[in-house]
């Protein structure tokens, strides 16, 4: 090691070419480039880890000697600025000659630091008078402060010859990683335009693992030339050949692509080919197109072998205070005359204090090619207008727009088409009476395009709520509450001749409840038990019939409305009469982190409600169904939800089974659900279903995910999907299949088969699969 007091002249040339040294390297390891064919023998790319073990150090070196800083040694002139801690440049070398003729030369180890890079050689002459770095590898090229960021980039070369600023000239035997993604490897690296174009000779290219022991990488590209520009960040390929497995599979004259550090940019994303029962196999191309930094299109060709044309279109665009986006497409195949298409499109904007506001149009020109095209599984689609404000104390909802139904059993002139509904609720605390009480009033409104009577009906209602609850803690741990409500409502009704064209009400409600929290502990694990009662009253409503039930006609009963006020899910039907919800829970907690939980429940009536009497039987009578559900929740990530009806002679009216389990390499979804038909309102026979999805980790970088729906009273499953996926760190496959058995007159049965692959290192990569990417490591 040599530590020598420089002659100002030579300083000066010295501090020149180390600081050239240093500003070089990020220029020529952030020159991004993709990869292509060249037919020279021997491994195309370098291992991207060392294979042998007992190696020197990174850098070179087998100890650290202390390192030659080379800086100015007279004090700065007036005016100038101390050169700061990052702007020095540290050269570490075994020896540094220095000649009369202006020529420093370091070699044995040299390593240099200078802003954040790091230059690693065995030899390298800077020749001050011609301002010429001659560089002897192997040369490695890091800049330390970027390792695992998208921006890291690895330059590795056997030689260069490069200008003092070290932006053009030429580079032997280079090899490059950018952005820990793509690699390539290259005879020659020439450098011009202040470093913007590099143009790189007889390239290979690929974001596979590559190792000394099995140099076939599992994809590659070969070129002849490839050419990088720095500022517009593509890579042009002069007749790109792709392989696999080390075999030529296609070749194509020329080839433009993003290089890793590109998030949006104009051309083709990846092809996904699917194959249908309806429509045969095809092939989707995705062209996508940047019209600025906040808004793009997409355009995306379908086309069938010999069912369908497609032209499918995506469009975004961002704003200030929100984003819209539109899909559409249209088809002209042979499963259905004329021309198909759809269109969707949303948009949601943030306004002036905390005001949220929402668009949608959704129309389809019928439901069979939502899901010919695979597009949704929706029979109803709403395009409309909404404004929300959230507030700690208030809150604005309005709702406006209009249905379409796709449902075969409904019909569109008589379905409520235009819908419109608006809440303003306001909670608060009354100083007097304490407790939290609640102001709402609501609008809704509705029109069917038919004028008949009774199956046209339109109908337009206001209504005010006012509501008060306080509770309290009594002696001897019970905890007692008092609620009141009243509902006022003002209906406008027109095209049916059983009801007037005018109708108001105001129902009054009142309850007191009771519960009496107990809690005990067994050993570590602790037991709560809960009993509930609770009375309720609001007059009878003898008169129920004069206002047309259209939002209360399906009715649940479970845990969360059981000591509910009202029961019905809108406002049109009002549970009515005396009544008292009486229920106890139990819950255990166990130290070892597992809860189980029980509740029970019923409902008794002094007399029987007309409401329930016509649209929900499991509350009928002057006494409801038993409610029972249990809980469970695991350490080992397994929750379990079951809840159960049966009447006093324990014959089960509904039964509902959800499952969940979730952890590392696993999750299951499913629910198995069972209802009496003669609980049910026109239906003919009981409902028996189970659905599932579960996804698992079958081994690393192989992610498999399935799905099912299965009707047991039809004998035959509805859908079932399965996924199987693989990553690793330069390739995505993502393979489904999927089978819809239902068909209707309107709807056929189908078997749909998808696949599409991504290969790594074109485009920053966002990365969204679930599946751990299977990253290879080279054998030491």
């Amino acid at each position: 090691m040599t530590r020598a007091a420089l002659p100002p002249a030579c300083r000066a040339a010295a501090l020149t070419m180390a600081a050239a040294l240093a500003l070089a390297a990020p220029a020529a390891a952030q020159s991004p480039g993709a990869a292509p064919l060249t037919d020279r023998p021997g491994p195309a790319l370098a291992p991207t880890e060392s294979t042998q073990a007992g190696d020197r150090l990174a850098d070179g070196t087998s100890f650290t000697p202390p390192p030659v800083v080379i800086t100015p040694r007279r004090p700065p002139a007036r005016g100038e600025a101390p050169p700061g801690p990052d702007d020095a440049a540290t050269l570490l070398a075994d020896h540094v000659d220095l000649s009369g003729n202006q020529i420093l030369t370091a070699s044995g180890g040299v390593v240099v630091w200078f802003r954040g890079a790091r230059l690693i050689a065995e030899r390298v002459i800077y020749d001050g008078n011609a301002g010429t770095l001659a560089i002897e590898g192997p040369i490695h090229l890091t800049e330390p402060g970027l390792a695992g960021t998208p921006s890291e980039a690895v330059l590795v070369a056997d030689a260069a010859q490069l200008d003092e600023d070290l932006q053009d000239g030429l580079l032997t035997g280079a090899r490059l990683v950018l952005a820990r993604e793509l690699q390539f490897a290259a005879a020659e690296v020439r450098r011009t335009g202040q470093g913007r174009m590099t143009t790189l000779t007889h390239v290979v290219a690929s974001s596979c693992q590559v190792c000394a022991e099995d140099p076939t990488p599992l994809w590659e590209i070969r070129a002849r030339r490839i050419t990088h520009d720095a500022e517009t960040r593509r890579i042009h390929f002069d007749r790109p050949q792709f392989r696999a497995f080390g075999l030529p599979i296609a070749t194509l004259p020329a080839l433009s692509a993003p290089d890793p550090t590109v998030e949006r940019m104009t051309g083709f994303l990846q092809p996904r080919f699917r194959t249908t029962s309806g429509l045969g196999f095809g092939v989707m191309l995705p062209y996508f197109i940047t019209l600025g930094d906040s808004a793009d299109v997409t355009l995306t060709p379908y086309v069938s072998a010999s069912r369908t044309a497609t032209l499918g279109l995506r469009y975004r665009q961002a704003f200030t205070n929100g984003a819209a986006e539109i899909n559409g497409a249209i088809s002209d195949d042979d499963l259905e005359d004329g021309t198909r298409g759809f269109l969707f499109g949303a948009a949601a904007f943030r306004l002036p204090r905390g005001y949220l506001l929402g668009l949608q149009v959704q129309t389809a020109s019928d439901r069979a090619y939502l899901l010919d095209y695979d597009i949704t599984d929706a029979d109803r689609l709403w395009s409309g207008m909404t404004l929300d404000r959230v507030l700690r104390d208030r809150l604005l909802a309005v709702r406006v727009g209009r249905y379409e139904t796709l449902r075969e059993d409904e019909d569109e002139a008589t379905s409520p088409g235009l819908v419109a509904d608006a809440l303003w609720e306001r909670r608060f605390r009354p100083a007097l009476i304490g407790g939290e009480a609640g102001l709402q009033f609501s609008v809704h409104a509705h029109q069917r395009d038919s004028g008949a009577d009774i199956a046209g009906r339109d109908m337009a209602r206001a209504s005010a709520r006012l509501d008060w609850r306080r509770s309290q803690v009594l002696p001897g741990g019970f905890v007692a509450a008092a609620q009141t409500r009243l509902d006022a409502d003002l209906y406008n009704i027109r095209d049916d001749s059983r009801y007037d064209d005018s109708e108001a009400r105001a129902i009054p409600t009142g309850a007191v409840e009771l519960r009496w929290p107990l809690l005990s502990r067994s050993g570590r694990a602790a037991h709560l038990l809960e009993p509930a009662m609770q009375i309720v009253w609001s007059p009878d409503l003898d008169d129920e019939d004069r206002i047309p039930n259209e939002d209360s006609q399906l009715v649940e009963f479970d845990e969360g409305n059981l000591f509910a006020l009202d029961r019905l899910p809108g406002r049109d039907a009002v549970e009515s009469g005396l009544r008292a919800n009486l229920g106890v829970t139990w819950t255990r907690i166990d130290p070892a982190g597992w809860s189980l939980g029980l509740t029970a429940g019923r409902v008794l009536r002094d007399d029987p409600d007309p409401a329930f009497e016509r649209y929900g039987e499991v509350l009928a009578g002057r006494q409801s169904d038993w409610l029972l559900s249990a809980t469970y929740s695991g350490a080992n990530g397994l929750a379990l939800a079951n809840r159960a009806l049966f009447d006093s002679d324990m014959n089960l009216s509904r039964d509902e089974l959800r499952l969940g389990w979730l952890k590392p390499g696993f999750e299951l979804s499913a629910g198995y659900l069972w209802i009496d038909a003669v609980t049910e309102d026109g239906e003919d026979a009981d409902v028996s279903e189970l659905t599932a999805s579960t996804g698992w980790q079958v081994a690393q970088g192989w992610r498999a995910t399935a799905e099912t729906r299965y009707d047991f009273d039809a004998d035959r499953a509805q859908k079932a999907e399965l996924g199987l996926e693989y990553r690793n760190e330069c390739v995505t496959v993502d393979l489904s299949v999927s089978r819809r058995f239902t068909s209707s007159d309107t709807v056929r049965a189908d078997t749909d088969v998808g696949l599409s692959v991504r290969l790594g290192g074109f485009g920053r990569s966002r990365d969204g699969g679930a599946a751990p990417v299977a990253r290879r490591t080279c054998l030491r």
